[in-house]
């Protein structure tokens, strides 16, 4: 039905303009809405694109090419299949440095782990100064981690470092110890300092974790007669355990990668005792050797182990939050 108001608009039923249905004034705002979200969509896009994936495949073109320092200044770089993986496999100082990685890897992950548990075990009790003192425990974790290994480099330095000053002073050694200049010391002197900067980060992450446990757990368990020690078998650890898999997954994907700590104490040496998959890869490539071509098959392998581990700790999380 067709009616005619007096100011002349026509409508086909009661209140509905004429010529467009109810739908007509929301398809501009549904466009708007959709360009809206593009536009917010747009620049994540863009630099996941030029900071990820063109890197990323670039890396992945590269690990197949025969690129030395000569295509520099060609531009020719011939396609060799899996040579530069064939030739990273029969390079001695590639396998000891994966054998270095696992050592790095494992004995940071442990050290962090077990120093920041005890220390967010310790923190669980409120005392006095009980928060200023967590809070100077986080200055390792936000100091750059050139500086770290700048001052863990003059700490350990066999002359003039302040850790063989104290050594001696107390005559716990009768040789100033040659931290990172002797490769039996070397991989030790690393060690430490990384320890040292990873320790803040284990801490904050478990102690929230202990902060989430409810205290009438604790009650319980003292009333059924459970000593601290049976406590802590079995109820800190069960309750716990989602939160320890996330810090040592982490733990590893960033272990794993770390460069900037040895590089500057060491720089892989003395006699390779310290280079790890990450720092053999940047030598291979910019360290002098111009391997480009091998440098980004080690980088490409280092990127496959990390997504691996990264796989897992998104299926783990997922399954603990039921799919969400």
């Amino acid at each position: 039905m067709t009616l005619t108001l007096p100011d002349g608009a026509v409508h086909g039923r009661a209140g509905a303009p004429a010529g467009g249905g109810p739908g007509d004034g929301r398809r501009p705002r549904l466009r708007r809405r959709t360009l809206l979200r593009l536009g917010f969509l747009a620049p994540v896009v863009v630099y996941t694109a030029v900071f990820f994936l063109y890197p990323l495949i670039r890396n992945i073109q590269l690990s197949f090419q025969d690129f030395g320092i000569q295509s520099v200044y060609s531009g020719q770089a011939p396609y060799n299949g899996l040579g530069n993986y064939r030739k990273l496999f029969d390079d001695p100082v590639f396998l000891k440095s994966v054998t270095n990685t696992l050592v790095f890897v494992a004995l940071s992950l442990l050290c962090q782990f077990l120093i920041g548990l005890g220390l967010a075990e310790f923190f669980r009790h409120t005392f006095p100064l009980s928060g200023l003192l967590r809070s100077l425990l986080l200055v390792p974790w936000l100091l750059p981690l050139v500086v770290a290994g700048t001052v863990f480099r003059w700490m350990l330095d066999t002359s003039n470092g302040v850790v063989n000053q104290v050594l001696l002073a107390t005559h716990l050694v009768s040789d100033p110890v040659p931290w990172l200049n002797s490769p039996h010391t070397a991989m030790a002197g690393v060690l430490i300092c990384n320890i040292w900067i990873g320790v803040p980060f284990n801490m904050v992450i478990l102690y929230g974790g202990l902060q989430a446990i409810p205290a009438g757990l604790y009650e319980a368990a003292a009333l059924d007669g459970a000593g601290r020690r049976q406590q802590f078998r079995h109820v800190t650890l069960p309750l716990l355990k989602p939160v320890i898999g996330v810090v040592l997954t982490l733990g590893l994907i960033y272990t794993l990668k770390v460069f900037d700590v040895i590089w500057v104490m060491t720089k892989g040496g003395p006699a390779n005792a310290t280079h790890t998959v990450t720092t053999y890869g940047y030598q291979l490539s910019f360290g002098g050797l111009s391997e480009f071509g091998v440098g980004a098959a080690a980088g490409d392998l280092l990127i496959v182990v990390a997504g691996l581990f990264a796989v897992f700790y998104l299926r783990s999380l997922r399954a603990e939050t039921g799919g969400r």
